[in-house]
């Protein structure tokens, strides 16, 4: 499996990272066959450096507006401000929502930032490619 993020979009999460830290940032990613054109930054109503949690009021705004533009969601991402980019064991507990594809942009190391993106398979994160695009 590979996910494919534009270019403007893996910049608008990075962006959205660095602003965040040492919170994590969080947000929602839309596009269509497998490649995302859309980046939602949402609220880390949680205001933790460990964790998140997305406002709903946001999270449905931004499916709405995915709807009205013919896209669907493709991922949930979020940052990882000091740690890898892996799914701890709160992001396997918390990831609720079946047939996406979780984003982590890890900042761990300054200078070289880290995408990496999991489906679960049976509670078990798969990694899969992820390919930043033009």
């Amino acid at each position: 499996m590979k996910l494919t993020i534009e270019r403007t979009v893996y910049h608008a999460m990075l962006k959205a990272a660095r602003r965040a830290a040492p919170l994590e940032a969080c947000g929602l990613c839309g596009g269509k066959d497998g490649r995302v054109t859309q980046f939602y930054e949402l609220t880390n109503a949680d205001a933790s450096a460990e964790h998140f949690g997305m406002k709903p009021e946001e999270q449905f705004a931004a499916i709405k507006d995915m709807r009205a533009k013919g896209i669907r969601m493709l991922a949930i991402w979020h940052s990882h401000p000091a740690s890898p980019a892996r799914m701890s064991e709160e992001d396997l507990r918390l990831a609720y929502t079946p047939g996406v594809i979780y984003l982590i942009l890890s900042l761990l190391k300054p200078g070289k930032p880290d995408l990496r993106g999991f489906v679960l398979n049976g509670g078990n994160p798969d990694e899969i490619s992820i390919v930043v695009g033009q």
